[in-house]
């Protein structure tokens, strides 16, 4: 279950269930709260915020209501696997994703062309998936990464024995 932490202000004009919507959007929308993820309940969140529990009640159901968030009954409420975007807002959201893949990759100390031979080994698996031929593993020419600012290998191994 991951945790919930947004920022709420008493002393706002605009109702603690508002705030708390979007405090839980920008998470979403940040990748801080990942497709799948399970929310705390409303009495978890309620005590963790110090809020009434409708409160939490009332912004669980707006966000399910906006296709964010599933709620599955006594299981909990859990991240929707697709978030709902225009068009607009699918471009700018994929732009930014890419971007936080890349800066995690780099802080990582992968290259950017590592990050995006990965994406590709990703992509084929799925495409050999959805083929029905089932994941396939993919041949890697490297196993460790090569670091930024350090000297790169002269060519990757492609033999030898693997584990």
């Amino acid at each position: 279950m991951r945790s919930v932490k947004v920022h709420l202000d008493p002393r706002a004009r605009e109702p603690l269930s508002t705030q708390l919507v979007a405090g839980i959007e920008r998470l979403l929308l940040r990748g801080r709260l990942l497709p799948g993820d399970r929310l705390p309940s409303v009495r978890e969140l309620a005590g963790e915020l110090d809020l009434a529990p409708n409160t939490v009640a009332k912004a669980y159901r707006t966000l399910e209501g906006s296709g964010f968030l599933v709620g599955r009954g006594r299981r909990g409420t859990f991240v929707a696997d697709r978030l709902p975007m225009s068009p607009d807002d699918a471009d700018e959201g994929l732009r930014q994703a890419a971007g936080a893949y890349l800066g995690r990759a780099e802080q990582l100390g992968f290259l950017p062309e590592d990050a995006r031979a990965a994406l590709d080994r990703i992509l084929g698996e799925r495409a050999a998936a959805t083929r029905g031929g089932g994941a396939r593993p993919s041949p890697r020419t490297r196993r460790t990464p090569r670091r930024t600012g350090g000297a790169k290998p002269a060519s990757p191994s492609h033999g030898g024995a693997r584990g």
